[in-house]
């Protein structure tokens, strides 16, 4: 149920939909006086809300029938025409009146405004918050600490305090944009006002706030408006509206808004819509060239960019993932609950190998021809990839289904992007693509969500610049990333003083850019995709040892791409069913690169009933069924040379570890600290708050397996997974042998790297189940 504010007396100055609607929300939420009218709302009629005639709504309006309309309704206890006669012991003064009336009413307010409570807060709903900023400085002569400017993001092509609607702001957006001195209390208590009416508060500055509507609110009624007149004006009016299809209803049916209303907001906020219409007018009229030429491949260009960016960005805000593009602060995050025990049977096939996807975009957007990809991981981190080259002007149809046709632009056919290139949480993506645009011609800069930035990338951007790349970063050698575009690339032999298949990719890729030879020294064998790929690609990648290397200045030529299923992914489940009593379980069609199979390596030494049948090659990569039975396991001393082999793979096998038999020790994975979380503390942590026995070393752990053949190895507990996706899936498989209840916090970027692990985890017989959690700890 939603809680009413904690507000005495709450001044409402404009009734009109807004105004009148938010009087019906907190009514329905159980705020103030309940009449037989208000009892429509929804509002509590019992005693325990604890609210008295104290609690009370109030309003001024310059129309009195709006007021005594808004009486009889319940929605207010009273009302005027004058502010002043309702300003007295106000605590919370909403200001909801159009935009150009603002700075009359803030000059009459600032005038009365010490009639009202001592610990008063204002707040306004304005849609333009640099014309109300200005207007407040006017009034008041500052910006004062109670004032919390806010838009809700919520409308009617209504109007009038008679089309109140209480649900009006459910599950819609209110953007506050507090100033730096504004009180933190006052802040709180308008968040609470609009949690009460429903809304899910978020936060921006003024600028970013103006900018972000004028290009999704202001430009479509705009266009709207300019389309509905235009078609309105000729002669053949009524035929055209009369065959119109809902397609023409949709996009006008913004056109029916108050017209006034809307006068106001682009006067207002006339700067930054004209910048909006500037870009949309550079946009139509690159489609209208394309038109006239009938340039299809143009047009499927800019078709396919906007259908998938579309579906690509409601995917992220629908899973509550950072969306940079607005830079709003998310308050929920997604729990996991796992019950204790479980069985693991079936046949399944996991998503297509994230690696692989990665690169087949990559190198398909560079090639010449059409690449045409099966396989693809439909996954956030690797739509995240294949949006970015969307942005630059390559043309992708899909994802369908796992498959994608990447129409290649050649080396040299990249496109400045309009804006920073978004690459939510992938490390892969942003170390790939600092490569391989450290020689564009264009300036780019790479952004991605709050846990990828902060993530080391001074690993690829150190040598890179040795390269003469020009690169900035954040604090630290943090993300965003700032590529200087223009710069010529010279070879160079780098020893890598960590082995890292990202850092060897991303210098290859930049390697293709320079002049002469790029070789690349690695202190141990790390995953070989992209050599591969670059091979199945007709550009030729040589290798001695332990160094690789190429020269600049070749193609590449489009070829088919067949992605296999994730080992990466795969290995939740075959630790999953290695630990799992009378476990039968057969993963389909699974990439055995011999540079990704450590956890195979390593499941086997311990023990694991684990073969591998159907081996066969596709597109270059070696590929087969894994089929895994129970079998008791036994601690081992973890071979380093298989380390960087099973370097992500490693959560899911210390919950192997903690269900063996003795003390599994690794050494030389210092590479864990920096993945989406320090890997070794989080899952010390997680292991800890199961009960099983570990010692925590800088490069490594050991962990003293629980060794039983039946019943649970460790307790339940609460998992902190700090948004890491491989420590979220790995404390759910480990709920099949503890004694009581996992709960772990913060997964909701599992979908980046495994979308379907739910659905997969249940079919196998897992019992997990979703919630919503705002709060830390279980």
């Amino acid at each position: 149920m939603k809680q009413p504010p904690d507000e005495r007396r709450i001044l409402i100055v404009g009734l009109g939909l807004i105004g009148g609607s938010l009087a019906a929300a907190l009514r329905a939420a159980g705020f103030g006086a309940v009449t037989e009218s208000a009892a429509r709302f929804g509002a509590a009629t019992d005693s325990s809300a604890g609210f008295g005639a104290a609690n009370e709504i109030v309003a001024c309006d310059p129309d009195a029938d709006e007021i005594a309309r808004g009486v009889d309704m319940g929605l207010i206890d009273r009302g005027d025409t004058c502010l002043e006669a309702m300003v007295d012991g106000a605590t919370l003064v909403v200001l909801a009146v159009p935009v150009l009336a603002m700075a009359g009413v803030m000059k009459a307010l600032a005038a009365c405004l010490d009639h009202a409570a001592p610990d008063v807060v204002v707040t306004d709903v304005g849609s333009t918050k640099a014309a109300i900023r200005e207007a407040a400085l006017a009034a008041f002569g500052r910006m004062p600490a109670n004032l919390v400017l806010g838009h809700p993001i919520a409308g009617s092509e209504k109007n009038g305090v008679a089309a109140a609607n209480p649900r009006l702001f459910d599950r819609h957006k209110v953007i506050l944009t507090p100033e730096p001195d504004t009180d933190p209390a006052a802040t709180a208590r308008v968040r609470a006002l609009w949690a009460a009416a429903g809304a899910e508060v978020l936060e921006m500055d003024v600028a970013r706030h103006d900018q972000v509507l004028a290009r999704t609110s202001h430009l479509p009624h705009l266009l709207a408006f300019s389309l509905v007149d235009t078609l309105a004006r000729q002669d053949e009016r009524l035929e055209i509206f009369r065959y119109a299809a809902g397609g023409f209803r949709d996009f006008t049916r913004i056109a029916g808004s108050d017209p006034v209303m809307w006068r106001d907001i682009f006067v207002a906020n006339r700067d930054a819509v004209l910048a909006s219409l500037d870009d949309f007018e550079v946009g139509i009229a690159r489609l209208r060239r394309a038109v006239e030429r009938g340039d299809g491949d143009a047009m499927l260009a800019t078709f396919d960019r906007a259908s998938h960016a579309r579906h690509y960005f409601e995917s992220l805000l629908n899973q509550t993932s950072y969306q940079a593009e607005y830079q709003m602060q998310q308050h929920g995050k997604l729990r996991y609950r796992v019950s204790p025990g479980g069985g693991v049977n079936g046949r399944i096939r996991v998503p297509g190998d994230k690696s692989i996807s990665h690169r087949s975009i990559m190198l398909g957007a560079l090639a010449e021809g059409v690449t045409e990809v099966k396989g693809f991981l439909e996954g956030e981190d690797s739509l995240a990839t294949l949006q970015a080259f969307r942005e630059m002007g390559v043309a992708i149809e899909g994802p369908h289904q796992g498959r994608v046709t990447v129409h290649g632009v050649g080396m040299h056919g990249l496109k400045a992007p309009s804006g920073p290139l978004y690459v939510g949480n992938a490390g892969t993506a942003m170390r790939l693509f600092a490569g391989l645009l450290a020689g564009q011609a264009f300036d780019t800069e790479l952004t991605g969500d709050a846990s990828l930035t902060r993530r080391p990338m001074g690993r690829v951007a150190d040598p890179l610049r040795l390269m003469g790349a020009e690169i900035d970063t954040a604090e630290g050698g943090r993300p965003p990333l700032q590529l200087h575009g223009g710069k010529s690339l010279q070879g160079i032999s780098y020893d890598m003083p960590m082995a890292s298949a990202q850092v060897k990719s991303c210098l290859l890729l930049a390697g293709l850019y320079a002049q002469g030879e790029t070789r690349v020294r690695e202190p141990a064998p790390t995953r070989d995709h992209t050599e591969r790929m670059l091979q199945g690609f007709g550009y030729e990648v040589h290798r001695d040892g332990d160094t690789c290397w190429l020269h600049g200045g070749g193609k590449l030529t489009a070829a088919p791409i067949d992605v296999p299923s994730d080992i990466s992914s795969a290995a939740f489940f075959l630790v999953a069913a290695a630990i799992t009593p009378e476990s039968d379980l057969v993963l389909e069609h699974v990439g055995i690169n011999p540079t990704r199979i450590g956890v195979i390596n390593i499941l086997q030494l311990m023990g694991a009933d684990l073969r591998l049948d159907n081996q066969h090659e596709v597109g270059g990569e070696p590929v087969a069924d894994l089929h895994i039975r129970y079998a008791p396991l036994k601690g081992i001393e973890i071979p380093v040379d298989q380390v960087p082999l099973a370097i992500d793979e490693f959560p899911a096998l210390f919950i192997a570890a903690a269900n063996a038999e003795g003390t599994t020790r690794l050494q030389g994975a210092e590479e864990l600290r920096v993945k989406e979380s320090d890997r070794l503390q989080a899952m010390a942590d997680g292991l800890a708050s199961l009960g099983v026995e570990h010692s925590l070393r800088e490069d490594g752990i050991n962990i003293v397996g629980g060794g039983s053949t039946e019943g649970p190895n460790y307790g339940g507990g609460w998992i902190d997974s700090l948004g890491d996706h491989r420590i979220a899936m790995a404390f759910t498989i480990a709920a099949l042998r503890a004694s009581e209840e996992i709960v772990i916090d913060d997964c909701a970027n599992v979908a980046t790297s495994f979308p379907g692990f739910i659905d997969l985890a249940r079919r196998v017989g897992l019992s997990l189940h979703e919630e919503q959690s705002s709060e830390e700890g279980a």
